[in-house]
């Protein structure tokens, strides 16, 4: 997936890299997630993380990083942004310390010397800030502010935003596991169909089967036309509203506990199939994980109601949280 340029894909134009729109994005992770739900889940993470490190670092650090794209000898990142560390400024940077207990895509990142992307609070200020850190010292040049949504390289897309992004592939990863989920209880079906009292064989199969493909369906339709939203006023150089932004966490949330709603009938109707190895019990053991990622929480998704029902009016978001 790297020789093929996945990483590519969210990178800056200007750099060297592809810089998918939001709804190729979308798309490209929902198929690659159909695919291999773990393997959705990493490269996506990596891809994330190094291109927007790609576009907010200034011109020392993507020369240090992003010299040859085009070639793919270029910075991989992988990290966290949910434990804030700490770093104390010091003379031309920042020394780090935390602990974080995981970063998808790491067992990738680790070949180009360990650089990691992390959130930190410097210290004194209580600044967020993003690092690109080859080591517990970190120049200025490698940081940025997490909250940015001015790019340095590349364009529209990434005036989204760090947490906007994250939604992007966290979306289309939880449609991809729905498809393929429900792909392999068709294939079942068929398997066991007219077999002595198959279950697959019965009005009530049937009818699930269509509530859950028409649940999936409805839920890629409005994670699309919410982006393209999302795009018209990105491209026309807007910034996204409130309103869009509440739209973009609630669509997540929408399609993350639809992919679950599918495994659930796929786990009722495959019997001992989906506990047996295969890619029904490995679809489900990963779709069940995927669900806990915090930007799909009941957390997020009271803070959407709030906006929704007028109960914080005025407010905006900075991560996940509604701010007045």
């Amino acid at each position: 997936m790297l020789a093929a340029g996945l990483v590519r894909a969210g990178l800056p134009k200007n750099l060297g890299g592809d810089e998918f729109s939001p709804r190729q994005l979308v798309r490209t992770i929902e198929r690659l997630s159909s695919q291999d739900a773990s393997a959705g889940w990493t490269m996506p993470a990596l891809l994330m993380m190094t291109g927007t490190t790609a576009a907010y670092l200034g011109d020392i650090a993507a020369a240090d990083l992003f010299g040859d794209v085009a070639s793919g000898d270029h910075a991989l990142l992988s990290g966290h942004g949910t434990r804030p560390g700490r770093a104390v400024p010091v003379d031309g940077g920042y020394l780090v310390s935390g602990g974080w207990q995981f970063a998808s895509g790491m067992a990738l990142a680790t070949h180009i010397h360990s650089l990691v992307l992390v959130l930190v609070l410097v210290e004194g200020t209580g600044e967020p800030r993003i690092l690109a850190m080859p080591d517990v010292f970190v120049p200025e040049t490698h940081t940025y502010p997490a909250a940015t949504m001015t790019p340095v390289n590349g364009g529209a897309i990434y005036r989204a935003g760090v947490v906007n992004m994250s939604a992007i592939v966290h979306t289309g990863w939880a449609l991809g596991v729905g498809r393929r989920l429900l792909g392999e209880l068709k294939l079942y079906a068929q398997k066991k169909s007219g077999t002595h009292n198959a279950a697959v064989d019965t009005a009530q199969f049937h009818a699930e089967y269509a509530t859950a493909e028409a649940k999936l369906r409805a839920a890629r339709a409005w994670a699309l036309q919410v982006w393209q939203d999302n795009e018209d006023t990105l491209d026309s150089g807007g910034m996204l509203s409130t309103d869009q932004e509440t739209q973009i966490r609630l669509v997540l949330n929408h399609a993350t506990w639809t992919a679950y709603a599918i495994g659930q009938t796929v786990h009722r109707w495959a019997a001992t199939t989906a506990i047996r190895r295969g890619p029904v019990d490995r679809f489900l053991r990963d779709l069940a994980t995927g669900t806990q990622h915090g930007t799909s929480g009941p957390v997020v998704l009271q803070n959407c109601g709030k906006w929704l029902t007028g109960a914080q009016p005025g407010a905006r978001w900075e991560f996940l949280d509604l701010v007045r």
